[in-house]
């Protein structure tokens, strides 16, 4: 099961990370303790809608851009069997995944490795309960290679 709140901790860190920005600045310029914003982060507290809109504006970025990003994540792990419980309609089929990635990815003890083009996801199974999804955006010119390091 993929966890909502791990995913937009990952994106929120990826944001602010991407920036070279601290968690202390961040914290800060949204008026959020920085304990709570590093659990948020770590997916460990989910953020109410007005916390999490505080923090997109702290790093400039609209609300709509960071769930659309968690949604694309999200709908490409429904993608992946026995990750999230499939929709009824799908858009379209995931690109195939190079054997040598799986490779790669299993050895590392991942379970499945999709992409869509554009968004890598693999996913290890922690417990019956407990998955970890990670997902990497494909540069252009590394399509082929979607297991991310």
């Amino acid at each position: 099961m993929v966890l909502l709140r791990r995913v937009i901790g990952d994106a929120l860190r990826a944001r602010r990370q991407g920036q070279h920005r601290t968690l202390r600045e961040v914290s800060s310029a949204a008026n959020v303790s920085l304990g709570y914003l590093s659990e948020i982060e770590r997916g460990q507290k989910e953020p109410s809608s007005e916390l999490l809109a505080a923090i997109c504006d702290a790093l400039g970025a609209r609300l709509s851009e960071l769930l659309r990003e968690v949604s694309d994540h999200v709908a490409l792990a429904e993608q992946m069997p026995g990750v999230l419980v499939p929709v009824v309609e799908q858009a379209a089929e995931p690109t195939p995944v190079p054997a040598a990635a799986v490779r790669k990815a299993t050895n590392r003890g991942v379970r499945q490795v999709t992409s869509d083009g554009a968004v890598a996801v693999q996913v290890r199974q922690d417990s019956p309960l407990k998955a970890t999804l990670r997902s990497t955006r494909v540069r252009s010119k590394d399509r082929d290679v979607v297991c991310a390091a």
